[in-house]
């Protein structure tokens, strides 16, 4: 996982209340599907 994915990663972790999808030991396609699902997550939240 890269830099920039990880600093997402948990901001949006953080942000969905959702601590445990964060791991320093992703790789990077697995970090990206962590951070669309919690983007989608957070958005379906913000829609109610």
């Amino acid at each position: 996982m890269t830099r920039a994915q990880a600093l997402r990663l948990r901001s949006l972790a953080e942000e969905a209340y959702q601590p445990n999808q964060f791991a320093g030991d992703l790789t990077s396609e697995e970090a990206e599907r962590r951070i669309d699902a919690l983007k989608a997550e957070i958005a379906l939240a913000d829609s109610f």
